[in-house]
């Protein structure tokens, strides 16, 4: 995956999808026809993928309209039907029309000291053969408030932090109760946080106003002063309901692809066959060594004792066809505080390695 950046100014939504879509149109065209085969690839029909991309960006529009508009204006930039934009904004809904996928995506792992930042990792597992282009956006969601993010080129947002001092990573879950109706974009929830959350408790009340069709999770921290402590909480969404799950006594908050709440889990879909169990465990086991750590150490300490053969490092299945290869695309870490994103795309151990940009 190769990551492209942008920096925009414009605080008009409509301007800043012109913006993206103008400096990269190739990066959206090809995104669009990646997940279109996708789809397909999947067994989706695409006149019912159509239909939830449809239903999903309506429901995006009544919930918070200038997300549309920036999905709209990208599309029109580049060159591509608004429709095929819109599907790739609403992909996590669409894939909900499929059978439950074996893996899913992304180990995270956000310490909460008494006093200071948060210390955050994550990796992002998908498919690489859909992703040759990562996006890195540097913005201003309104005036004098700026943020950062990573995504993919039609999803409004994945990871990313806000001037106010909240960060926000991202995990794919799987519940009984998703289905194909549409929903708004769980994506566009990530991005509406970023945008306007100060707080945990702000992510929670963004987070419960939307009706989704999918389900996620999304690890928030909340940066301390001098009234308060850090906070971090993972905000678990999905169409039975929204729960919040706490840190540990030892501060740390541990996320993979399964609920952890005991209700939402007892409608969990994710195949028993995933790693996500395996990954959790390893996180749980190597998280004491990641405390206090620069972002290049964090990430070796991720790996712990396996290094590159670490549950949270995937590597594809290269005889299986490119829509079930699984690989580590990214690892990025989150300084909310001075508002910097920590990136490599690879492992962890490719991380260490090789080191980390900071955007």
């Amino acid at each position: 995956m190769r990551l492209l950046t942008l920096t925009s100014s414009t605080t008009d939504p409509r301007e800043r999808g012109r913006q993206i879509g103008g400096a990269h149109p190739d990066a959206v065209r090809r995104s669009a026809e990646l997940y279109r085969a996708h789809f397909v690839a999947l067994g989706i029909d695409l006149d019912r993928a159509d239909e939830i991309a449809r239903r999903s960006h309506d429901l995006l529009r009544a919930w918070h309209a200038p997300l549309a508009e920036e999905s709209d204006a990208m599309a029109d930039a580049a060159g591509v039907d608004r429709l095929l934009v819109a599907a790739v904004g609403a992909r996590t809904e669409i894939l909900a029309a499929a059978e439950p996928q074996r893996e899913g995506e992304c180990s995270t792992a956000v310490h909460v000291p008494a006093t200071g930042a948060a210390e955050t990792i994550q990796t992002w597992d998908w498919h690489a053969a859909l992703v040759p282009f990562g996006l890195l956006l540097d913005y201003a969601p309104a005036a004098g408030r700026r943020a950062k993010l990573f995504t993919e080129f039609g999803t409004a947002a994945k990871i990313g932090a806000n001037s106010a001092g909240l960060g926000l990573h991202f995990n794919i879950l799987s519940h009984r109760q998703d289905s194909a109706a549409g929903g708004v974009p769980v994506h566009a929830i990530a991005r509406r946080i970023i945008d306007e959350a100060d707080s945990v408790d702000d992510a929670i009340a963004l987070a419960s106003s939307a009706a989704v069709s999918a389900s996620t999770v999304f690890t928030v921290t909340e940066r301390g002063d001098d009234r308060r402590a850090p906070r971090a909480a993972s905000i678990e969404v999905s169409p039975a309901g929204v729960a919040v799950v706490a840190p540990a006594g030892d501060g740390w908050l541990l996320h993979t692809n399964h609920f952890l709440d005991e209700g939402l889990a007892a409608g969990d879909t994710m195949p028993a066959d995933s790693t996500t169990a395996e990954r959790y465990a390893h996180l749980a086991a190597v998280r004491s060594g990641m405390t206090g750590l620069d972002p290049l150490e964090r990430a070796a300490a991720m790996c712990g004792g396996d290094g590159p053969d670490a549950a949270v490092c995937m590597r594809p299945e290269l005889d299986k066809p490119s829509h079930e290869q699984w690989e580590t695309l990214l690892t990025i870490g989150i300084d909310a505080d001075s508002l910097h994103l920590d990136v490599h795309p690879g492992t962890p151990a490719d991380a260490a390695r090789h080191g980390m940009t900071r955007f």
